[in-house]
């Protein structure tokens, strides 16, 4: 095996070293491979992949759509996006250049923050939120200026924005909106983005819009504030939620011409296209797949309900979830130790897989996700297994 000449070990995008990997991944990684552990750590569905959509893509098989296709995607995925964008959301996109499909919603957000960063560029992120945004931001020579909504409900508000905007000023060229939110599965009413857009308005910048859960919401109806920004908002999105196809990676980006004109470009170089066969197999989703979301969404709402419920009962601080396939649970005050500790305890003496807040920002310390994506049964056994182990004393401070 050839080992790197000691005169390239620094030839590299030095960018590289202020990033580390994947808190999550690397923290899922960890304690895997403990003996018998439940594993509430990754936003994976259980459910399977509605017959009807890998119906499609055998027959996309079958008749040989195996080619290229255009770089933004087939316009009959794009299409079938546009028509379920205006029926379920009341957004108007038009599919011929207003609609790009990406290799999932990952490989959207690197290409557009590699469409809009210039070096020293700063983009506003909430925290807590998912943990794929800094770390891209960063390598992209851009700066990031964390909001930490811990004390406002786990949202952004416009106060909050308005007063980050006059701080850092023309400097901010976006700022970014994860609603339903992952970690914590809150959402935002009308009045709220309404506030939002408010301010966002006032100042040359565009706003992403990370809604890859929007079908995932509980209480109410998703407002996104592409309806009230379209002109300055940057629309994210996928099948991999709820249509339980994480793995089939097909995403798509929604947004004024003029920029996915841009960011086709990078889109194009990256990947080219994404697969022809997840293609088809998307557009069926998008097409004739609101069934599928809508009882998906019925199966999380039960178990949301049922595990938020379980863990009130054990004295856990709960933030009931208002959307997506979380729930952030406060550390009781009487353990004393940092989330990262209380994981590792949770893991080994509990035997459950649960993810350190702060691996979110840091809006998320002292904190813990579990993702309710795994099965009613595999939460009742958490559920049992976290309440033995508290009454047999192994959940104690600085004890794995």
């Amino acid at each position: 095996m050839p080992g790197l000449s000691n005169k390239l070990k620094h030839t590299y995008n030095q960018r590289l070293d202020l990033v580390q990997p994947s808190s999550i991944r690397s923290f899922d990684q960890k304690v895997s491979s403990i003996d018998g552990l439940i594993k509430l750590t990754l936003g994976e569905p259980d459910l399977d992949t509605p017959e009807h959509i890998k119906a499609a893509a055998i027959k996309a098989i079958e008749t040989n759509q195996s080619h290229y296709t255009a770089q933004p995607g087939t316009l009959a995925l794009r299409q079938a996006i546009q028509s379920y964008l205006k029926e379920f959301h009341q957004l108007n996109y038009d599919a011929q250049g207003e609609i790009i499909a990406t290799v999932g919603a990952t490989e959207a957000i690197y290409a557009i923050f590699e469409t809009l960063i210039n070096p020293g560029d700063k983009i506003i992120i909430p925290t807590p939120v998912f943990g794929l945004y800094e770390p891209i931001v960063t390598m992209l020579g851009g700066q990031v200026v964390e909001i930490d909504t811990s004390l406002t409900g786990f949202k952004l508000t416009a106060e909050a924005l308005e007063a980050a905007l006059v701080e850092h000023g023309e400097a901010v060229k976006a700022v970014l909106l994860c609603y339903p939110n992952n970690p914590t599965g809150v959402a935002l009413i009308d009045q709220e983005v309404q506030a939002l857009a408010d301010v966002i308005k006032k100042h040359a910048i565009f706003v992403l819009s990370d809604e890859i859960y929007s079908d995932l919401v509980y209480q109410a109806e998703h407002h996104s504030i592409a309806q009230l920004l379209p002109e300055q908002t940057i629309y994210i999105s996928g099948v991999s939620k709820s249509y339980a196809m994480t793995g089939w990676r097909i995403g798509f980006v929604a947004g004024p011409r003029e920029f996915i004109t841009q960011l086709t470009k990078v889109h194009a170089f990256m990947v080219t296209c994404p697969s022809s066969i997840d293609q088809a197999a998307a557009a069926e989703a998008f097409a004739h797949g609101s069934r599928d979301f809508l009882a998906m969404r019925e199966t999380y709402r039960e178990r949301r309900d049922y595990l938020a419920q379980a863990l009130a009962d054990l004295d856990f601080e709960v933030v009931m979830p208002e959307g997506a396939f979380y729930l952030f649970v406060k550390i009781p005050a009487i353990f004393n130790q940092d989330d990262t500790d209380f994981a590792l305890q949770l893991a080994y003496q509990a035997k459950v897989g649960v993810i350190p807040g702060s691996a979110f920002g840091k809006g998320g310390q002292g904190y813990v996700r579990l993702s309710y994506a795994s099965s009613l049964d595999a939460l009742h056994k958490a559920v049992e297994q976290i309440k033995q182990a508290l009454a047999q004393g192994k959940l104690v401070p600085g004890k794995e």
